[in-house]
This record gives C-alpha cells, structure tokens and sequence, in this order.
C-alpha cells in the first residue's frame, strides 16, 4: 500500500539546482515582481517557485573544470563580476599534443580554445552564490530533496513525488521513516544535469529523443594544492592524444587558479571499444606525464570528483516540451562540445524557460503548444547558433582522432555542415567490441599515494558519503546477465567505467555474483550511461546523500 503523502502545490517546480535551475527560478522571480509591479493580471508570487536539490548543500553535486563564458551570466546579472565567487581571469592559453614522454605545443591555439574574456571558476562556489541570488527574491529553494518519480494527468506532467526517507537496505519503513512530498505544479521544469534520472524515462515514454541519441562523456578531476610559482593564475592549457589512443575521443585539462591551486583532468568520450579501458586509470597515467608531473611534484591533492558530460550537442537535443513541462541545460543536451562549454547556455536555457513560463502563467495555458515557444527562444538565440555552428563536431570522431580532425576542419570551412549533414551516431554503449577470447585482465591500477590514487583514496577526497542502510539506489534489472553473459561477452565493464569502485564481481559460496557499493557512488550516472545491456538503472538515493564538491 502506497504511503499517504502530504501534497504542496506550487505555480513552477524546478526539479535541480544547478546553473539552468537556479537561472530559471531567478529570472522568473524578477519578471514576476516586475509583473506584479504593471498591474497586469493575475498577479503572481515568487514563492509559488520550488526548487528541488538532491544535494545536501546548494553545489554540493555541482562539477567542472571549468572555463567560463561569461556571456549568460552577464545578461542574467548584468553587475557579476563585483560579487560573483570568480576566481581569475584566463591569462593565457596553450593547447598541446601528447605522446608518451613528449607534450607538442600547438603553434597556435585552436580558435574553440581560446579562452579570452573567460573566467576559471569553481562550480561549486558559482552556484551556492547564485542560489543565494535566488533565495532573496523569495523562492524556496529545498535541498537534500530529489525527485523520484514525475506525477501525471493525463499526457501532461503535473508535478514531481520526492523519495521516501527513513526505509531500511531491504526497503521496510525504520522509526524515522517519512514519505516523500507530493509536489503539484502547473509548470514542472528539469534540470537534472546530464541523464537525469527523471528525464531518461520522461524521454523514454514520451518520445522525445532527437535525430541522433544523448551521447557523454565522463570527466575525472582533481583539484590540487602545489608549491608557490608552480603555475601561473589564469593560465589555461588543453590537451589531445595520450594517455588515450587514436580511437578515442578526448583529451585533458590543467587550468592554474589562485592560492597555488591547479584544477585538472581528463575526458572520455562513452563511445570507446575496449570494454577493460578504465577512465580513472587513465587520468591517473595522464598524471604521469612529465609536463603534468613537472606542475604537481611536491603537491597535494584536495579534492576528486567525476561526472559525465553530455556531448552530443544539436542533432541529441531531445524535444523540450510537453504539457506542463520543460527540460533544460544538460538535460536537453545543451552544451558545446568543441568548446567544452556548457555552463553559459544552461544559464541562458534557463533565462528563456523563465520567459516561456510566465507567459504561459499569464495565459493560463500550460499546453505543449504554448510551452514550444521555448524550444523557438533557444533556436533564435546565441544558443541556437552556436549549436548549429558545431552540430556535426561531436559524431566526427566516431571513427578515430584523425578523420575527426579532417571533418572538424570541413565543418569550419562551412559553418557547421561538413562533408554530411546530418551525421549520424550511435548510443555509446552500442561501440563496445566483445572479448571475443582476449586474455585475463591486466591488475588493477593501484597508485603511489603521492602522485597517484586508486579509486577508494579518491572516493574519499571526493566527501562523499550516504546513509548506509537504506534501499540501494543502483538498480540491476536482472543481475543473471551480469554472471552469465556480461563477464564472458565484456568482461563486467562496469568494473572499469565507474571511477568509484562501486561495482565489483566477487566469489563467495554461493558462487560468482555482483556486489555494488552503492555508498561510494559520486551520481556521475556513467553505469546508466555505459551498460552495455542498458540494464543498470540510477535512482536518487536519500536526498543529501553523494559527494561534497567543496571548491570544486
């Protein structure tokens, strides 16, 4: 029997408190007030504005490198830069090529890399900044509250249920147990990040999907104290080749910030053919390249995280509206991938969905009709032209960095067409290559603990924790694959894509079986994205359980 659950009702729930979210309820409040202030009807209130953050703190899930554009925050806060947590300006850039013991600079610096006008900045402190923008206009602002299932009627989405707390690992009510809320709204709007777990199904039922499916990346990061003149504040370098093969898409970052610390890491694209290769070793070997080791020796590391990033850019675009909803920033898939930047256009989808939704709150018509205004806001502005511009960038290296390279340089030629537009991509998860009687696996990358880490000591400086004894939030829908096909067809790839140790295949008397320690999970949804049987299925856990993301 289904729990009774005490019901709120809002005007607009804002399912995420990230860079789209937190632009959306902002914007929306502001246009409220000035709204209310002409006299038109009806009037409106900010606090009919909720928004839902599974995070225990504003930021707390919130990762990048991260390089930002500050072209939507300008227009979102026009004075940002007299408070804003920025935390210095790029000075310089640098772009190179690596072997195994050499780094090629580039003559000169890509134009999609160079980083004029930029800003480093933490995530992290960015968005607890900008949700305290929000929380002064008057909107509620929930944290430690995630979104477990959407509530319909009809075909609209009319709200969103919150997860229970308080239910034991088998799932029974413990003392503390409370039901999740019921929260009604006539506008529900997304912003879950990349594969939200509400939005995956949402597309999923609805047939949303665009051209081409949502494609990823996974991002591994650290963040690092080194001794003063290491590095220069503001100096920004990318990478391309190793430690990954010519097969790959991806590439690495070192970016210099102040007080002597270094953000770094590397990308993957989720469409690699070896079902062994582990994107957290091969950060850990990009470390020990002696142009990265050069900036690191006789450092410290201060925080890890992970989190994957969607790259698939215009042709991955699933619709973004329904009846009584909206789907915006990475979820909608929103995110220039040759110029690793995303953050700017969440900000900016989220000023549009707040220009979307009050004028459908002042029409009284929350239809996907009206609601499609936003997808038309998005294609006519910069947005839209950006996207355009690179709307074939991602799928060119479906077939390796070099052919990649070849059609990069067709598609600037022609504004983003290229030699087929078009193009076209399959889910990652479809390009893995079976063993098919490859050999044993390699030992497991074990680190030195100075330079390098195995995933449990970076797990541990990620500050993730979760109440142990409650349901496991990694849902396996048959785990008889996962012994009786996965581990002879892939190897058990889930062993080696997740950079937190969660899952293992372990023996004990009952024979071979899946164990996952769903406690060290970071909610970089890379299982959901990289299964190859597409059976692994991330729920939120608790509200307030995951990582810390302080200063990242």
């Amino acid at each position: 029997m289904s729990p009774e659950r005490e019901r709120l009702d809002a005007d607009v729930l804002i399912v995420g408190a990230g860079p789209a979210g937190l632009a959306c309820a902002l914007h929306l409040a502001r246009l409220i007030r000035q709204h209310n202030e002409s006299g038109a009807k009806p009037q409106l209130s900010a606090e009919g504005i909720y928004v839902l953050e599974k995070g225990r703190d504003l930021g707390a899930h919130q990762l990048s490198g991260a390089v930002l554009d500050p072209c939507g925050l300008a227009e979102l806060v026009p004075d940002f830069a007299k408070t804003a947590p920025l935390d210095t300006p790029v000075t310089d850039d640098a772009a190179y090529f690596l072997t195994a013991r050499r780094a090629w600079k580039f003559p000169i610096t890509p134009p999609p890399l160079r980083n004029h006008g930029n800003y480093i900045v933490s995530l992290n402190r960015l968005v607890k900044w900008l949700g305290g923008l929000v929380e002064q206009t008057g909107v509620n602002i929930f944290t430690q509250f995630a979104g477990a299932q959407l509530i319909h009627e009809g075909e609209a989405v009319a709200g969103v249920i919150t997860e229970d707390k308080g239910r034991d690992k088998d799932g029974k009510p413990k003392d503390n147990f409370t039901p999740g809320y019921e929260l009604r709204a006539k506008i529900t709007v997304l912003a879950e990040g990349p594969r939200g777990s509400l939005t995956k199904h949402l597309v999923a039922e609805k047939n949303l999907a665009g051209l081409n499916p949502q494609v990823y990346s996974i991002g591994v990061k650290e963040l690092w104290e080194v001794p003063p003149g290491r590095i220069n504040p503001g100096w920004v370098a990318h990478t391309l080749g190793w430690p990954l093969d010519s097969s790959m898409y991806g590439g690495g970052w070192i970016y210099g910030m102040r007080d002597n610390r270094v953000s770094l890491g590397l990308v993957t694209g989720l469409e690699y053919h070896n079902p062994r290769f582990d994107p957290h070793e091969a950060f850990q070997r990009f470390k020990t390249h002696p142009f990265v080791r050069r900036i690191l020796a006789g450092g410290k590391l201060v925080r890890y995280g992970a989190k994957t990033v969607p790259v698939g850019g215009w042709y991955s675009m699933p619709r973004t509206y329904l009846d009584g909803c909206l789907i915006i920033g990475d979820s909608a898939s929103l995110l220039n991938s040759q110029r690793l930047k995303g953050i700017h256009m969440a900000i900016k989808s989220g000023t549009l969905a707040a220009e979307t939704i009050l004028d459908a709150l002042r029409a009284g018509d929350v239809s996907a009709a009206k609601l499609s205004a936003f997808r038309g806001k998005v294609d006519e502005s910069w947005i839209g032209r950006e996207l355009r511009s690179v709307r074939n960038f991602h799928q060119s290296f479906q077939h390796g960095l070099w052919r990649g390279l070849a059609h990069t340089a067709a598609q600037y030629l022609t504004r983003g067409r290229g030699l087929i537009d078009p193009m076209r991509m399959p889910a990652g998860h479809e390009e893995y290559h079976k063993l098919d009687g490859v050999g044993p696996a390699p030992p497991r990358f074990q680190g030195d603990g100075a330079l390098t880490f195995d995933r449990l000591t970076d797990v541990y400086h990620s500050g993730t924790r979760h109440e142990e004894d409650q349901p496991c939030h990694l849902h396996v829908l048959d785990t008889n694959i996962c012994v009786n096909r996965c581990i002879f067809e892939y190897g058990s790839p889930c062993q080696y894509f997740c950079p937190a140790a969660v899952y293992e295949m372990v023996e004990d008397k009952g024979g071979r079986r899946l164990k996952i320690n769903f406690s060290n999970c970071v909610h970089c949804k890379t299982c959901d994205i990289a299964d190859p049987y597409q059976i692994i299925d991330w729920v939120p856990p608790e509200g307030g359980g995951g990582p810390n993301y302080e200063g990242m």
